[in-house]
């Protein structure tokens, strides 16, 4: 899983040609420490980019986001969000999550 921030979001999620989940997230949440495990183990199944992006490193991309709450996960294709969830997923639920 890739480590997103300001410098690199332009090149690494909103340029990439496809779907890109993005997971908003900080390292005091225990939600967010509890998908980590569930994304990293999507991605090594999935031909879906995964990034990762603190929020509190990272607070103008969380606020362009309008992410209120986290962990958030932000499905985008090309660049443009299309799915959005607040909250721990199981696999299966992130599995679904990215079919709709």
């Amino acid at each position: 899983m890739i480590k997103i921030n300001e410098n690199n979001f332009k090149e690494e999620v909103l340029d990439h040609k496809g779907l890109v989940l993005v997971d908003f997230n900080a390292l005091w949440c225990g939600p967010c420490r509890m998908l980590t495990p569930i994304l990293e183990e999507f991605e090594k199944t999935s031909d879906i980019k995964v990034v990762s992006i603190n929020v509190d490193d990272n607070s103008s991309l969380a606020r362009q986001y309008r992410v209120m709450s986290i962990p958030c996960v932000v499905l985008m294709k090309d660049g443009e969000e299309i799915n959005r969830n607040v909250g721990l997923m199981s696999n299966d639920e992130l599995k679904e999550f990215v079919k709709e």
